[in-house]
């Protein structure tokens, strides 16, 4: 095409990068907190749209006349493209969708007429579903259904309608052809059929993973504590007890040297411990949300105060170890404990009325299901979860690595976070089966209905300064949804919102690409707060610890580590993590 500026050609290393960066930034755990996927239910929750959507003919009979008026555009605008001329293209492409970023989608007339006709084919399922909407949930799961279906049918993920593949192929004498289904054959075999997202093999605990230099202190049936080495000469007379989620190991916190939320707290001036919960199995299945909350960070606190013999410790909570960071506060101002300083909550939920794409897997239907499974075995496993969240965001979690791994004939990249999430644990029936139906159904802990230990919750009563973070591409916990913490928190509260998504977000050391926003009002409505928010460059890690400095004391010469009655039982991180 003459005149029209083609995009850059990717290199041939590129695709397994990309889709290794894309799911970086799409990864939650916490999705891995559902059910399975059952494919009668969302097969029921497609028909039951669809049946709706006839009783609406005129809507339907508009989408299928706009989807013939789309098609019939697409001859012509791939003419125009033959012959060297722009004609705008019937249905417009994503600029953000990455799979068609080759430039022959563009230029090719073949490959626009197909990209075309799979644009407006989509285009008129979710026209069709919108015309059947009624139940909130029914409509969740046919979106999600249908979407996946979209997504496996795209013309990217086959070798004939993929022009980045067919060039690859021909470059590499079919080479990469060969590479692709060798990896298609090990996947196969050893991977579930689903292609693997990351190379594991360059990382290990304590070394490049989880390797901050520290001690574990403590120890009983559900926890390990580590507290970590000092790296200044002076630190802040508040500890800080960061409190992990126990979906996965708690080393996202700690991930790896200059991307590690605890080594950036240690190396400005603050004495960190951290919690690591042992990986349950059938014998714990009894285990309770009462147990995780009184035998984890409340005897965590305990341990804490002895060691260092301070009267206050603030607290870092991360998604589900935010919820019971929550919990906790709540807890303890109802039995007259004042220690907990400052509190921290990241990417965490404590209203459940808008759930996001995980409010779909939330209803009656799918939690007992659930149930009667976690009966047979005691446990949730969350490595054979790991498909539920994998559909939610297929293009980046499945199809990209279709793409790069089968089809390029390339080997998944090394992320570390990729690996961290790769390390997956179990969770215990009981504790699984009322945080679900508390909290997801019932939504218990913002209407100030939920008891723990023999305790009535209210947020309201807890007084500590907050400090709320979310995620502007969070899709499993919106941060929208978070943000709804700043008016059922009692104290205090300044309201962050961080570039990146669910996992990337809080991983986010200062850099070029980050940036937040911050208000000074707190409006209901998360909209009008981030309207009247200002944007800053770099990361809420800096910005969190000049609020957290002005809360955590004077300086002083750090505190031993360990002590008589908590001496150091072994190196950092511990032995829980390996489980």
């Amino acid at each position: 095409m003459s005149g029209v500026a083609r995009p850059r050609e990717a290199a041939p290393w590129e695709a397994a990068w990309q889709a290794g960066a894309d799911a970086c930034e799409a990864l939650a755990p916490e999705a891995g907190l559902m059910a399975r996927l059952d494919p009668a239910d969302f097969g029921e929750s497609v028909l039951s749209v669809l049946g709706r959507a006839a009783l609406r003919p005129a809507e339907v009979a508009g989408a299928w006349a706009r989807f013939g008026t789309a098609l019939a555009k697409v001859g012509p605008a791939a003419a125009a493209r033959w012959l060297g001329s722009q004609m705008a293209p019937p249905v417009p492409a994503d600029p953000r969708d990455r799979r068609f970023a080759d430039p022959s989608w563009d230029g090719n007339p073949g490959y626009f007429a197909l990209r075309q006709g799979y644009l407006a084919a989509r285009r008129l399922g979710e026209d069709l579903l919108a015309a059947g909407r009624g139940d909130p949930v029914t409509d969740e799961k046919a979106k999600l259904a249908v979407g996946f279906a979209f997504d496996a049918l795209a013309p990217t993920n086959f070798l004939a309608t993929n022009p980045a593949a067919v060039k690859r192929a021909f470059e590499t004498g079919g080479a990469s052809v060969l590479a692709g289904a060798r990896n298609f054959l090990d996947d196969l075999a050893w991977n579930g059929g689903r292609p693997r997202q990351v190379d594991t093999a360059p990382f290990e605990l304590g070394r490049n993973l989880a390797a901050t230099p520290g001690k574990v202190v403590f120890r009983n049936d559900l926890i390990e504590l580590i507290q970590y080495a000092p790296q200044t000469s002076q630190v802040r007379g508040v500890p800080l007890l960061p409190s992990p989620p126990w979906i996965n190991k708690y080393y996202v916190m700690d991930l790896a040297p200059g991307r590690s939320f605890i080594e950036w707290a240690v190396q400005h001036q603050r004495t960190v411990f951290a919690i690591s919960y042992r990986n349950p199995d059938a014998a714990m299945s009894g285990v309770t949300l009462d147990d995780y909350l009184i035998h984890g960070p409340s005897t965590a606190l305990d341990v804490i105060s002895e060691i260092t013999g301070s009267p206050v410790i603030d607290i870092v909570g991360l998604c589900l170890g935010g919820a019971l960071t929550a919990m906790l506060a709540a807890y303890l101002a109802e039995t007259g404990d004042n220690r907990v300083g400052s509190v921290t909550l990241l990417n965490t939920l404590l209203d459940y009325s808008e759930p996001g794409v995980l409010g779909a897997f939330a209803d009656e239907e799918t939690i007992s299901r659930l149930e009667k499974e976690m009966a047979r075995t005691g446990v949730m496993e969350g490595s054979k979860m790991a498909v539920t969240f994998d559909v939610l965001r297929a293009n980046d979690l499945i199809f990209s690595y279709v793409v790069s791994n089968w089809l390029m004939g390339q080997s998944p990249p090394a992320f570390d976070i990729l690996a961290w999430n790769a390390d997956s644990t179990r969770l215990p029936a009981a504790m699984h089966s009322f945080y679900l139906r508390s909290l997801y159904a019932q939504n218990e802990l913002a209407r100030g209905e939920m008891e723990l230990a023999g305790t009535l919750l209210s947020l309201a009563d807890v007084k500590s300064d907050a400090y709320l973070v979310g995620a502007v591409n969070d899709h499993i916990v919106p941060w929208p949804s978070s943000y709804k913490a700043t008016s059922l928190l009692g104290g205090s509260v300044r309201y962050v919102l961080s570039s990146g998504g669910h996992i990337a977000g809080i991983v986010n050391p200062p850099g070029p690409k980050s940036w937040y926003q911050v208000g000074e009002h707190y409006p209901e409505s998360p909209a009008q707060w981030r309207e009247a928010a200002l944007r800053h460059s770099g990361s809420w890690w800096e910005d969190w610890t000049a609020w957290a400095d002005t809360r955590a004391g004077r300086l002083g010469p750090p505190p031993p580590m360990g002590s008589k009655r908590y001496p150091a039982l072994g190196e950092a991180p511990g032995d829980y993590v390996r489980g």
